[in-house]
């Protein structure tokens, strides 16, 4: 084995990157999981943090595997291993649709926890699954679909959820992103080789320090080791059981776990590392139920951002490293101390850069005139950070005015409003009233990256007279939407829905296009958009 192929200088780099990806989303794991749901150290933990850690360190190292082997057979030094990690938009999911309504039903927060590592072991099953038809819809979905709802995810929740923490803290945000800006967009190299990665977080801390934005402090620290649980597990399957609302909230976003880790190795693939897609799954899967058995109630995943971890130079010994480091943080109490040095608005800008790279591979590697499928794939995500934005406004208004009203059926409606659900004659009054279109936000939300991936396929089909594959890919969207995995609160049969009926008839109209024959008139769309630059 080279050593070139396990470690190379740009690995430094991709080291602080996943490493702050991971960190952050473990920090708000134990932040919601003490403050919200009030479980206790030795759950978050002596429990949680561990799971964590012994799932994330087996998935690395799997991965590494992966890129060392793929290096091996092509005879190649350039390899990247897949990053890997806790899926951020899943993990709020689980959270606050898994185990936030066993909490608030029993107000037992040991009980919500076991609900949750029984969840995520499930949902490690259907993710293996998944490796069973992911390769058949990778060979059969056109890459703008797949790339482009990928695009979408990275320009909402890795591009504008963390730039508008560095706008929240400016002092700290702005020199983190110019050094990003300047070391990884612009290519220049820093004085002495400092990984542009590196530099950013140091620079961020310092100032944090110098601020009083971040401390140095040891509490917290101390021997946690990782336990197999297998009781608590037990215990909290009978608890699904009971609760079989819990299985329509995790089979549609096992769904999305799944297509998510399809797109995400179609990214690396076209970086240039092509990766099986079924193993992938299925070993997501078993870092999944690993991380369960420990006591992890969060999927893990393949991360979005191969393409950025490839420019920055990383090989294998990227992800090696980032494993064993959160492994031993997790079983040492490091995690809180990391968290209280390292503000979020130091490592944002990184995350900003991978959502950058993301969204320009989306288009530069799909033919010119598919640009535009790529396109229309953004929108639901787009409305998805819409919707979630507003109705969580409204939700913190319901619960301020919630605590002032007392009981009464006023009382009752703002109590609503605070648990997040918001009533349709207010969507209603909304739309009337001020133009906010929440009810047809909440349909593109719910199922975005599902809904975006089938409607960037039906467009690039589309632009390739493909009639058939568009009446396809329609059909198979109309079949999700009766079963309540897109434009729905929730998983479950209804065939009086809308959207079943609406994408039936897209389906019918493609059919009849194709029995036409219709030609297309837009052989030359690429040359006369793009090539020629008439348009630009």
């Amino acid at each position: 084995m080279k050593l070139s192929r396990l470690f190379s200088k740009g690995d430094f780099s991709g080291f602080w990157a996943l490493l702050a990806d991971n960190l952050a989303n473990i920090v708000i794991i134990a932040g919601v999981c003490k403050g919200v749901f009030k479980m206790p150290d030795e759950v978050v933990f002596g429990r949680i943090v561990p799971g964590i850690g012994v799932a994330l360190l087996a998935g690395t190292a799997a991965y590494a595997w992966m890129a060392m082997r793929l290096a091996e057979r092509e005879g190649r030094d350039d390899v990247t291993a897949l990053p890997y990690g806790i899926s951020t938009p899943i993990m709020f999911v689980y959270l606050f649709g898994v185990i936030g309504p066993v909490y608030f039903k029993t107000g037992d927060p040991v009980a919500a926890w076991q609900c949750g590592i029984a969840a995520a072991f499930i949902g490690g099953l259907l993710e293996m699954a998944g490796g069973f038809v992911g390769p058949w819809i990778k060979r059969h979905t056109p890459r703008a679909g797949m790339l482009g709802t990928l695009a979408g995810i990275a320009i909402v929740w890795i591009a504008t959820i963390p730039f508008a923490e560095i706008m929240e803290h400016p002092l700290i945000g702005f020199i983190s992103l110019s050094i990003i800006l300047l070391g990884l967009v612009a290519g220049v190299r820093l004085p002495f080789g400092l990984p542009a990665g590196l530099a950013a977080i140091l620079d961020g801390t310092a100032v944090a320090l110098a601020t009083g934005a971040s401390k140095i402090s040891a509490a917290g620290i101390g021997f946690h080791p990782p336990l197999l649980l297998p009781a608590d597990l037990i215990s909290g399957l009978k608890l699904v059981m009971n609760n079989p609302a819990i299985i329509a909230v995790i089979l549609p976003i096992e769904i999305y776990n799944f297509i998510e880790t399809m797109n995400n190795v179609e990214s690396a693939e076209a970086a240039g590392d092509r990766y099986p897609v079924r193993r992938a799954q299925i070993l997501d899967g078993l870092g999944t139920i690993i991380g369960g058995l420990f006591g992890s109630p969060f999927p893990t995943t393949v991360y979005i951002g191969h393409p950025a971890y490839k420019r920055l130079g990383s090989r294998s010994g990227y992800a090696l490293a980032v494993g064993a480091v959160l492994f031993l943080a997790a079983g040492s109490g490091l995690v809180n101390f990391l968290y209280g040095l390292i503000p979020v608005a130091a490592v944002a800008p990184i995350l900003v850069f991978i959502a950058m790279i993301i969204t320009a591979q989306a288009y530069i590697c799909v033919k010119p005139s598919h640009a535009l499928a790529v396109s229309i794939a953004l929108v639901p995500h787009i409305a998805d950070l819409v919707y979630k934005q507003v109705s969580g406004a409204i939700s913190g208004v319901g619960g301020y005015a919630a605590g002032l009203a007392g009981t009464g059926e006023a009382g009752g409606f703002l109590s609503g409003l605070a648990a997040g659900t918001v009533p349709q004659a207010l969507k209603e009054h909304l739309l009337s009233s001020g133009g906010l279109h929440l009810q047809g936000l909440a349909a593109l939300s719910q199922g975005a990256i599902i809904s975006g991936l089938l409607w960037g396929a039906v467009c690039a089909s589309l632009i390739d007279c493909r009639y058939a594959a568009a009446a396809w890919f329609s059909a198979a969207a109309a079949a999700l939407a009766a079963g309540g995995f897109i434009h729905s609160a929730a998983a479950g049969l209804n065939l009086a829905s809308p959207f079943f009926w609406s994408y039936l008839l897209m389906a019918a109209f493609f059919v009849v296009c194709a029995r036409l024959r219709l030609k297309c008139h837009l052989d030359d769309f690429s040359e006369m958009m793009l090539g020629k630059r008439k348009n630009c």
